[in-house]
Parts: structure tokens; sequence; C-alpha cells
């Protein structure tokens, strides 16, 4: 008698996703709502950031490339100029570029020319790098803080559960089935959310990584042929 009404209990239960989460608590279903939107919140920015950052840098490549070969004439070189992360860093630095003929070399001027300039691609490359980062601590909040969450849904589903055993003074099967299934389920979700969000900040910050030195090696080449430019006014 007691297999068969644990069998009816089990064939009546819902399992399905949406009956768990219909048939939840009030509180796990809280849960499950946030970890639902934290993880469409992480994947908006796992989208945005997988067009923006790999754009960046292969606009940065191209502008590289054609400035060091010469192609200039297709290049908005003025201060302020330019659409990708690698013109706006020479820009910062355009006006000494421009000066450099003029100053007399070997003079403090030329040296005081390479270092505002320096300072100028430094405070550049900065905000390129703050603008490219932007998200990447969305990221690092879901993916740190949804298993967290989602073992706070677990706990109380199965507070719950102990609950109905002693109100109801029945151990069996489909006394607690649906509360612990509620409570796996939001241990689930909150994995769901955190796994994703770990792995592209991981790879998101391996990129702007590369992308700062990029930059980096991009300002230095710079200075290093601004120095030379100052310091002989006949050579380019």
């Amino acid at each position: 008698m007691e297999s068969d009404a644990i069998g009816t209990a089990a064939a009546n239960a819902d399992i399905s996703v949406l009956g768990l989460i219909a048939d939840a608590d009030p509180v796990v279903k809280l849960v499950m709502f946030f970890l639902f939107l934290a993880s469409m919140w992480s994947w908006f920015v796992i989208g945005e950031k997988l067009f923006s950052l790999g754009g960046a840098r292969k606009k940065a490549r191209q502008f590289e490339d054609a400035f060091w070969n010469g192609r200039t004439e297709d290049l908005d070189l003025r201060p302020g100029a330019g659409g990708d992360a690698a013109s706006r860093v020479f820009s910062a630095a355009a006006r000494e570029w421009s000066d450099a003929r003029r100053v007399t070399p070997g003079s403090g001027e030329a040296a005081a020319l390479v270092t505002r300039a320096e300072r100028s691609m430094r405070a550049t490359i900065d905000r390129e790098l703050g603008k490219a980062g932007n998200g990447l601590g969305v990221l690092a909040t879901v993916g740190s803080a949804s298993p967290f969450i989602g073992l706070f849904g677990t706990v109380w589903g199965i507070m719950n559960a102990f609950l109905n055993i002693a109100q109801q003074q029945d151990t069996s099967l489909g006394t607690v089935a649906g509360p612990i299934a509620e409570a796996l389920f939001a241990t689930g979700m909150g994995l769901v959310a955190a796994i994703p969000a770990v792995i592209f900040y991981n790879k998101f910050t391996g990129d702007l990584t590369r992308f700062a030195d990029q930059l980096d090696t991009f300002s230095q080449d710079v200075l290093v042929r601004l120095s030379r430019r100052a310091s002989d006014p006949t050579r380019d």
C-alpha cells in the first residue's frame, strides 16, 4: 500500500521545468528569476564584447599597418580625430608630432615634447582600455555570485522538504520530491549562469591584456619615431 501511494504521488507530480518553476516556493521562484536575469545580462555582455573587443583590435591593426607603411593620406591624424583606438592614441600626440620638425635638436624643448607625447598617449590608452573593459565587472559578479545564490535556493528548498516531513509526518518520496527537485533546479540555474560568465570573463580579460600590449607597443614605436624626428628634423 505504501509503495502504491508513493507511485501515485510520483505519477501525479509535475517534474517538468515549467512545473518545477510553477510549484516552487516563492523564495525559490525569486532566486530562479534573479538567476535568469543574471544569465541574460551576462549573455548580453558576452555578445557585445565578442564584437567590440575583436573589432577594436582589428581596426587598431589596420591603422598601424597604414601608418607605418606610409599610407597616411587616407588617415585623419588631427588631434581628437580617429574612429579606432590606435588612431586616437596617435591623435593624442599629433600636435607634438607636427611640432617635432620645428624644435631645436638636442634642446630641452625636444625632450619636453617627447614627454608630453608620452603622457598624452598613456592617458588615452588608459581611457581606451577602460572603455573596452566596460561590462567585465558584470561577468565577474555573475560568475562569482550565481553559485551562492543558487545554493541559497537549494538550502531553502531542502528546508521546505524537511518542513513537509514534519507537518505531514510522512517520509515518503511524494512528500519531499517536489521541494528537493526545486532545490536542485535552483543549483543548476546558478551553475548555468556562472559557468559561461567565468569562461568568457577569462577570455575577455586575456583579450584586453593583448589589446593593452598592442596599444603600448604602438605608442612606444611612435615615441621612438618622434624622438628621432625631434633630434633630426630632416628625418621622417
